[in-house]
């Protein structure tokens, strides 16, 4: 495009730039990769944040120059880790190097300093990325080097410690993609924020790439220390305890509901939209209870509620599951008559399955009911649990395939399918080293060999991917299966909420060795227990779906209004490439304010306990929240908008209800905004608030009226 349009391109490529980001022509500048400054491209984000911010400065009317950025930075490539800071060749007049070689383990590394000594001028690392911030440090602040400066590239055990945070001057440079600086960090702890959330708003640190995330979480809790603030570790204001605490907790006191442990271990509330999911999978991976099971429906998160994934016009897809990546023909045409019956649109996906988009709640049953007679069964899309096993043809046809991998991953799927686990689980079968399924990009990858199976683990895909690393090699199957399993619930029991097994494993305390030693050695002595765990796991499997269809109470989740049968008005589909997607969602149009007087809306047994269903009254869609009687409290129902204004979806009475600071919320199920029940008002954005209305129970019947304070004469005249 450049050189059509005849700008200057430079020699190795790359459209020329000033130091002002400006190309040849003056009316146009370039950044990021396609930009040529001093004959340099630059292949990383925190170059390019920088240009973005000189052509801002400019476009404001200030004064500034683009002098070119840090190229330090750290990697992983193919599944080995990389570094580079600095000077990392050597090219400073005089500079003098240190390097270690590990040929052991086949780390390398090389520090280059000043002439002199005093200076740490730059680095190179492979095979171990431990050392990369201590050293960066030193670079970016010219911190002085310890008396012997090898020490900052020998192995921990007998070199220097990392550099504490505390030895870090305000200038330091914690997120190069943003330049957030440590000074910045504490400017922000001055002001009150004392959550790395919230840190993570104010000052956009470790929102880019991601690889200052330890840093910042050191400098942070340090920081906080150094004021007398404790660090808390809780899940949330309703629990003291981490997510490990709790697993263990319910393991060992046989704890089966979410109200038994808060009685017993949490701080009073009804929860919320963190420890209530968190505990959510904890039960389930602890127990294997449906999540349809009554006592868990408050807990659980629209998407395992309603066992579909929400989309962003409040409509659910359907993955049932396609084990192995393999179909028969005569099931192909069922999701075909399936789609083309409800007006689905479908996609396969990278996980070799097929997935079916735009169907409406109320319709859900019947789908499923469809799929489920051609011999569908769930395939847990919609929850944190095993995903899909993907699969290349191996042995049966490819002609390099040294194993049947297709026949591997159905017994693997068909073990750990509905296991709920922290996050979502990947896995993969490769036949041969060809690696066709691509196993060392997910969280259990298995390759096989002429001798049996090599294992790899915690990898992943996604916003920062990570190839998974070799585990154990040439297993047999029943050996692969028995590391499988440890492993699995190792991770269950050790990790945080919402955390990948790459990233649990990058903060796993002693690395791949430790998960080796507890894995295959049974350093812990925990190996048989882990093992009946899981077997109870799976032989408590059901198919989700296939226990809704047939209990009536559960089927009466899926209407959109429990006191109409029509569908949501909200959502609307155009065509494209043949098939259909979601209209742009529209604003909520101006209704009535509702009745005035007491006006009988529904039934009191349509509503569901500290969970919320959704009635229509003369155009507007009212989510019905509800608190059960008490002992000290008589029963309450809360009336509120059904309108989320964030993504202009209808899916308010979709959410988790719970409570924040002693105050009654609902967390809207796509985006994660809180409203009162109380006045509907907005926690993260004062400008937002949802109409409610009064609501109460009257003779086995939800009464509703408008609020006094909405009357107004055009809604009396009204």
């Amino acid at each position: 495009m450049a050189r059509e349009c005849g700008l200057a391109i430079g020699s190795r490529g790359g459209v020329v730039i000033d130091d002002t980001c400006r190309t040849s022509d003056a009316a146009i500048f370039a950044i990021g990769e396609c930009a040529c400054w001093n004959g340099q491209v630059f292949g990383l984000v925190a170059p390019d944040y920088t240009m973005a911010r000189t052509v801002a400065s400019i476009l404001a009317g200030e004064q500034v120059a683009f002098a070119g950025a840090d190229m330090s930075t750290k990697l992983k490539l193919l599944g080995v880790d990389v570094g580079s800071i600095g000077d990392a060749h050597g090219r400073t007049p005089g500079c003098r190097s240190y390097r270690f070689i590990g040929e052991i383990d086949g780390s390398y590394r090389r520090l280059v300093l000043s002439e002199d000594g005093h200076h740490v001028l730059g680095a190179v690392l492979v095979g171990d990325n431990a050392y990369y911030d201590t050293i960066l440090q030193c670079v970016q602040n010219d911190i002085k080097p310890p008396a012997d400066p090898a020490a900052l590239i020998l192995p921990r055990g007998e070199g220097a410690d990392l550099l504490g945070a505390d030895a870090l001057p305000d200038t330091a440079m914690i997120c190069s993609c943003h330049n957030v600086t440590k000074g910045a960090i504490c400017a922000s702890i001055e002001n009150g924020c004392t959550d790395l959330a919230g840190l993570k708003q104010s000052t956009k640190a470790s929102t880019g790439c991601g690889g200052c995330s330890a840093l910042l979480k050191n400098v942070f809790e340090t920081e906080l220390e150094a004021r007398g603030i404790t660090v808390d570790h809780s899940l949330c204001e309703h629990f003291s305890y981490t997510r490990q605490d709790l697993y263990a907790l319910v393991r060992v006191h046989g704890i089966q509901t979410f109200e038994d442990l808060m009685a017993q271990y949490g701080n009073g509330g009804l929860g919320c939209d963190i420890c209530k999911p968190a505990v959510g999978s904890i039960l389930a991976s602890a127990w294997n209870k449906p999540i349809t099971d009554p006592l868990y429906i408050p807990l659980q998160d629209t998407n395992d509620t309603f066992m579909a994934n929400m989309q962003k016009n409040g409509t659910y897809s359907v993955v049932p599951r396609i084990a192995g990546g393999e179909i028969t023909p005569e099931k192909l045409i069922v999701l075909g008559q399936v789609a083309k019956k409800y007006g689905l649109y479908t996609k396969i996906t990278g996980g070799q399955r097929i997935d079916l988009f735009g169907a409406q709640l109320d319709k859900l049953p019947d789908i499923w009911s469809e799929l489920m007679d051609a011999g569908f069964e769930t395939g847990q899309a919609y929850g944190k649990s095993t995903r899909t096993v993907k699969s290349c043809v191996g042995s049966t046809w490819c002609r390099y395939g040294v194993q049947d991998s297709v026949g591997k991953a159905l017994d693997l799927e068909n073990r750990y399918k509905g296991f709920r686990a922290p996050h979502k689980l990947k896995f993969a079968v490769s036949g041969c080293t060809r690696e066709c399924a691509e196993a060392q990009s997910k969280d259990v990858g298995v390759i096989a060999t002429e001798n049996g199976w090599n294992l790899y683990v915690c990898g992943n895909g996604g916003m920062r991917p990570r190839h998974a690393e070799l585990f154990a090699t040439d297993l047999d199957s029943e050996t692969l299966v028995k590391y499988i399993d440890r492993f699995l619930m190792f991770y269950i029991r050790t990790a945080d909420k919402l955390q990948r097994t790459s990233v649990w494993r990058e903060n796993l305390e002693g690395g791949l060795d430790y998960l080796r030693e507890v894995i295959i050695a049974d350093s812990l002595g925990i190996c048989t227990e882990l093992e009946k765990q899981m077997q109870m796991v799976v032989d408590n499997y059901h198919c989700e779906w296939r226990d809704a269809l047939t209990d009536r109470e559960k089927l009466k989740r899926f209407r959109t209004f429990v006191n109409d049968r029509r569908p949501d008005p909200n959502i609307r589909t155009v065509a494209e490439r043949d098939q259909v997607r979601p209209a742009d969602n529209l604003p909520e149009t101006t209704s009535s304010a509702g009745p005035i007087e007491w006006t009988e809306l529904c039934q009191g047994d349509d509503l569901v306990a500290k969970s919320g269903v959704v009635a229509w009254y003369d155009g507007n869609q009212i989510a019905l929240f509800y608190l059960p009687e008490t002992e000290v409290a008589p029963a309450q129902v809360y009336a509120i908008d059904n309108h989320d204004p964030f993504s202009n979806a209808n899916v308010i009475g979709r959410g988790i209800m719970g409570d924040l600071k002693g105050q009654l919320v609902v967390a809207s199920p796509l985006y994660k905004q809180h409203f009162r029940l109380e006045d509907g008002q907005c926690l993260e954005d004062p400008a937002i608030r949802l109409r409610t209305w009064d609501a109460r129970l009257e003779n086995g019947k939800v009464m509703i009226r408008a609020k006094i304070n909405e009357y107004t004469p055009e809604t009396l005249l009204a």
